[in-house]
């Protein structure tokens, strides 16, 4: 509904004041408006997302497509988020915008970590392809961080055999949903994007999700997967730990019950330790400590579960996608012949040049170092935002994101999407919380998803850029929210259409 229907449906007309100045009933309209966005057909933000490919309404529409038998799948968040951004004009980089979206920590210098290598030498040997499981020396040094970090104590030991290199994290989650066969498999809502796309390019197995409350802060607690497993007949279960987007983690006396229940129910944990260096759970002065469900499993070879890892996030290395799948030996036999068919394997070069991160000292002093740094720019984001009056409900104790909950703001900024689009307006991006509703299928229309009235922002950015973006924030109110704290005989005409008016950008 544009500004212009909304006043011809209204009984409010153009008035004269003394100033001869032409003035609307700007409340009224906006109310009106507001009252009408019931559905995803009322909502410009909405429809500007269904106009990108992969994105249709699959429960009232077919599917189209250009290529006979080829389909579009859906963007990830981060995709869409930034392609919206730079159709207005963001890029990387650009000192205008804070991109509050990307799902990466800051790659420049932070004080007490490793310095970055900006060259390194390529032997001739380098230059032939690695294995698809990688190289022995990287895939021996990945094994010797888990053992003397989590396993000191253990007598069964990872070895190389118990690791498989990987070009991306996404990739180890590939391989690992390439490998398994038909069971259902669960995982936990809200969950990081990508996982969508996990679940549904392979058809052998059935994803059942479990959604996550508020009211528990989305914890996952033992009972809870004891319960999925025995009602549900789940034969794997897949979640990240420490957990994108809402910041919790499982930890301690609850993470090594979670191994005791996998192994008495033979059901296959795979779980995504991406950010366990990012702990905020303890005091500062256990700065340094990791979490790693390594640490629980008895025997490394018949315990069932599976770790997905890498450089990614703590090393602060995104792009050089050299990451890690440990496990058992049968499943790394078994996803490193995935690897050979979907994607061959990670760079070679790289894969080198990891090696002397994985020291454990060196492991240790880079996660207490990240400790520090990014509990900072936590607490000042959360700051931030109460100061603003967007208190966030459940803080996160892990990752750099915050999980910011919008259903007490006035409609429709208090949905995902449209506070998004408002922030655009801003030049700041964040991602609607409907990517993390993980909903292979697409069979339930937007506004029915338990994250429709969330954002995920990133607190991964140097502090220079959360500062310009909480401000951006603070500036603009959102719109809709702005104008209606205002009298209504303050507003002109230009300052409304200036402030209602979502980011004018072509549908696809």
């Amino acid at each position: 509904m544009t500004l212009a229907t909304a006043a011809d449906n209204d009984d409010s007309r153009p008035t004269s004041s003394g100033s001869g100045t032409q003035r609307f009933h700007f409340y009224d309209i906006a109310q009106k408006v507001i009252e009408q966005i019931h559905s995803e057909a009322d909502s410009h933000a909405h429809q500007t997302w269904r106009s990108y490919a992969g994105n249709e309404n699959k429960a009232s529409q077919g599917k189209e497509g250009n290529i006979y038998g080829i389909e579009h799948p859906s963007q990830t968040g981060v995709i869409y988020v930034t392609d919206r951004a730079t159709n207005l004009g963001f890029s990387y980089g650009d000192p205008e915008w804070a991109n509050f979206g990307q799902g990466a920590p800051e790659v420049g210098h932070i004080d007490g970590c490793v310095d970055k290598p900006t060259s390194i030498e390529i032997p001739a040997a380098a230059m032939e392809y690695a294995p698809a499981s990688g190289t022995k020396e990287l895939r021996s040094a990945v094994a010797n961080l888990y053992n003397e970090i989590y396993r000191k104590d253990k007598k069964s030991k990872y070895t190389f055999e118990n690791v498989c290199i990987v070009p991306g994290g996404r990739a180890g989650l590939t391989r690992v949903a390439a490998a398994i066969g038909d069971i259902n498999v669960g995982y936990f809502l809200p969950e990081y994007t990508a996982y969508e796309q996990m679940l549904s390019i392979f058809k052998r197995f059935v994803p059942i999700p479990t959604t996550l409350e508020e009211e528990t802060n989305y914890h996952i607690d033992p009972d809870t997967i004891r319960k999925e497993i025995a009602g549900r007949g789940l034969g794997l279960i897949a979640s990240s730990n420490p957990r994108n987007p809402t910041g919790q983690l499982i930890e301690g006396e609850e993470l090594h019950e979670l191994v005791k229940i996998a192994r008495q129910r033979h059901t296959t944990l795979v779980m995504d330790e991406f950010y366990s260096s990012y702990i905020y759970s303890h005091d500062p002065s256990e700065n340094g400590r990791t979490v790693s469900i390594s640490e629980y499993v008895d025997d490394v070879n018949s315990d069932p579960v599976i770790i997905i890892d890498g450089l990614t996030k703590n090393f602060r290395l995104p792009g050089w996608r050299v990451c890690w799948i440990v496990g058992p030996k049968s499943v790394i036999s078994s996803v490193s012949s995935c690897g050979s068919f979907l994607e061959g394997g990670a760079n070679h070069p790289l894969q080198l040049a990891a090696i002397p991160f994985l020291d454990p000292v060196t492991y240790k002093n880079e996660a207490k170092h990240l400790q520090i740094h990014f509990r900072a720019k936590r607490d000042y984001v959360l700051k931030r935002l109460e100061e603003i009056g967007l208190r966030v409900r459940v803080q996160p104790v892990a990752t750099f994101y915050v999980w910011l909950d919008l259903s007490s703001l006035p409609s429709p900024i208090n949905i995902g999407l449209s506070f998004f689009e408002e922030c655009l307006h801003e030049k700041v991006i964040v991602v609607p919380g409907i990517f993390f509703d993980v909903n292979p299928a697409h069979r339930r229309e937007l506004f029915e998803s338990p994250c429709h009235h969330f954002v995920r922002l990133s607190f991964g950015p140097p502090m220079e850029e959360l500062e310009k973006g909480l401000d951006g924030i603070a500036r603009g109110e959102f719109g809709y929210f702005w104008l209606l704290k205002q009298p209504a005989n303050t507003l002109s005409f230009p300052t409304v259409v200036h402030k209602f008016k979502h980011p004018q950008v072509p549908l696809k």
